[in-house]
């Protein structure tokens, strides 16, 4: 019994087999496939066509359309991004701008994406940093120790995003409530 051609089980025809993918579809399976692993933006979704060589009229007409379909959102992607790294590595707006920029998020998409994360939030998650960063350290009687550890602390605040003055201000209200609970717990 012979299987016409085309029903996927029958040998494609010789010219068939030897023809170029269409640039179209392999653009589409590379953006599914990048949208398989995790959410994107649409100048990543570019640059990987890019690195691929899918022409830029064809990944421009592909990208269109998985924005039209929604499978493509900047916005949402935005929102997203800011949800998951305020929570899980506790930056700042400041750090999370910067990485939305990278991603090519335009900035009045970033800032409605930024609204989100409340100054409170921002400051209760920099609060908990120090003070995580803490639980390993003894008394911080020395002024020189304490000194150090609060350059120290303050920094990896400004690695994260948070502002100079604010990281100060914040290191230094924790290390005083340390302080302040040790002298305590020395009085019982």
């Amino acid at each position: 019994m012979v299987l016409p051609a085309g029903t996927g089980f029958a040998p494609e025809p010789q010219a068939e087999q030897d023809a170029e993918p269409d640039p179209a579809s392999v653009a589409r399976a590379i953006v599914l496939r990048q949208l398989t692993t995790s959410p994107k933006s649409r100048l990543q979704l570019a640059r990987k066509l890019a690195e691929r060589n899918v022409p830029e009229d064809v990944a421009e007409a592909v990208l269109d359309r998985f924005e039209e379909v929604r499978l493509v959102d900047d916005a949402e992607f935005a929102d997203m991004w800011v949800r998951s790294r305020s929570q899980t590595r506790k930056l700042a707006k400041g750090a999370l701008r910067r990485e939305l920029a990278d991603k090519g998020i335009e900035a009045d998409i970033a800032a409605r994406a930024l609204e989100q994360l409340s100054d409170e939030a921002e400051e209760s998650a920099a609060r908990e940093l120090v003070q995580r960063k803490l639980k390993g350290t003894a008394g911080l009687t020395d002024r020189a120790e304490r000194d150090k550890v609060t350059r120290r602390l303050a920094s990896m605040l400004a690695r994260k995003g948070y502002q100079p003055s604010q990281a100060f201000r914040i290191v230094g209200e924790v290390l005083d409530a340390v302080a302040g609970e040790e002298a305590e717990t020395e009085f019982l």
